[in-house]
């Protein structure tokens, strides 16, 4: 029985150590996914769905920002319209910083977002001032 008591200790430990491993690999929902889950394989069109203040509270959606829609291109481009206005510019995703950059053509205008989840449906935005929109791809 002397004999049992390092192994369970080593095997004991070796179970805790896989067990942190799986923990920290599956990282909860925190996924940012590729560029291309952006954009597509040409374009793909994204629209809000829920905006949060800074502090996390819910901030409603005006019929505006409901109406609004954002596509992203494969070549970098984006258009963002709704309520008769049109916006365009070029986009870039650093993955490794989890960053979204947006050049607004003809202004010196560019807005950088990090990105907290990215899947093939849903993209989380956080601004700069700590607000975040969750937008839907359609």
């Amino acid at each position: 029985m002397e004999n049992m008591k390092p192994k369970m200790s080593q095997w004991y430990t070796a179970a805790l150590a896989l067990l942190m491993l799986v923990l920290v690999s599956c990282g909860g929902n925190e996924k940012v996914g590729t560029e291309n889950m952006i954009s597509g394989s040409s374009s793909k069109t994204w629209k809000a769905d829920k905006e949060l203040t800074a502090t996390g509270d819910k901030d409603k959606l005006t019929g505006e920002e409901k109406a609004e829609t954002m596509q992203f291109y494969s070549d970098g481009r984006f258009a963002l319209g709704g309520g008769g206005s049109l916006q365009t510019g070029t986009w870039s995703f650093d993955q490794a910083a989890k960053r979204l950059s947006l050049q607004f053509q003809g202004t010196d205008v560019s807005e950088n977002f990090d990105v907290e989840q990215l899947t093939e449906k849903e993209m989380r935005l956080v601004a700069r001032d700590g607000s975040k929109m969750e937008l839907k791809a359609q």
